[in-house]
């Protein structure tokens, strides 16, 4: 009396398989993917180097200023290469002018520094949104085309459908990850922004309070 057959064993799938069942969607979603990295390890840097503040900084500042070594001052915050630092040195550039006029002149390298901090940030946020969108619009044309090859061979099998409809949902998952890491790493660097823009503005009153010191002779 023979055996029944035993059925094969299921295949399994490995996760690069998955992405190249993915098809040429994936190759956009990669490129976005790659693209938030690189602005976010990028710009993770230049805002941890912005807000290195030495403690001492306005402590020096004020000494100075309050001594009349305006030079001295000077020098010192053109040596430290921060937004703080830049700041300053604008407000001690314009000593001796009305209080108003110093205080739009910093205004003015404030926004220049919140600028350069912000730099691509918003494409971070571009990503965070398309990329679960082109993820979907990847998948309903990997269904259309799954539909249209079942039409085009006239007959139906549950496991050809199965199996094509969940490879085609990968585009769909790669998207929103892609997306959820952007946004993630978006919010991340808008937290450490607008500390570093707390900063400068406390560095900024601080330096006008100095303006208001007698000055030592």
């Amino acid at each position: 009396m023979s055996s029944a057959p035993t059925p094969a064993a299921a295949k399994t799938i490995s996760f690069f398989d998955l992405l190249v069942m993915g098809g040429w969607p994936m190759i956009p979603l990669g490129a976005m993917l790659l693209l938030a990295i690189y602005i976010f390890v990028e710009r993770s840097i230049a805002v941890r180097h912005a807000s290195k503040i030495d403690e001492n900084f306005m402590s020096i500042v004020r000494d100075n200023i309050v001594n009349g070594n305006i030079k001295a001052a000077r020098s010192f915050a053109k040596n430290n290469s921060t937004p703080v630092a830049r700041i300053v040195d604008k407000g001690i550039q314009r000593i001796g002018k009305p209080i108003d006029a110093i205080e739009k002149s910093m205004d003015h390298v404030g926004q220049l520094e919140m600028y350069k901090l912000e730099k691509n940030l918003d494409i971070l946020s571009v990503v965070a949104k398309a990329a679960p969108i082109f993820g979907f619009v990847g998948t309903l044309l990997g269904l259309m085309q799954l539909f249209s090859s079942i039409h085009a061979a006239n007959e139906v099998e549950i496991g050809v459908i199965s199996q094509g409809i969940y490879t085609k949902l990968i585009t769909s998952i790669t998207g929103l990850i892609i997306g959820l890491l952007a946004y993630f790493g978006y919010s991340y660097l808008s937290v450490r922004i607008d500390k570093t823009a707390h900063k400068m503005e406390v560095a900024a009153a601080d330096f006008l309070d100095v303006l208001y010191e007698p000055v030592q002779k």
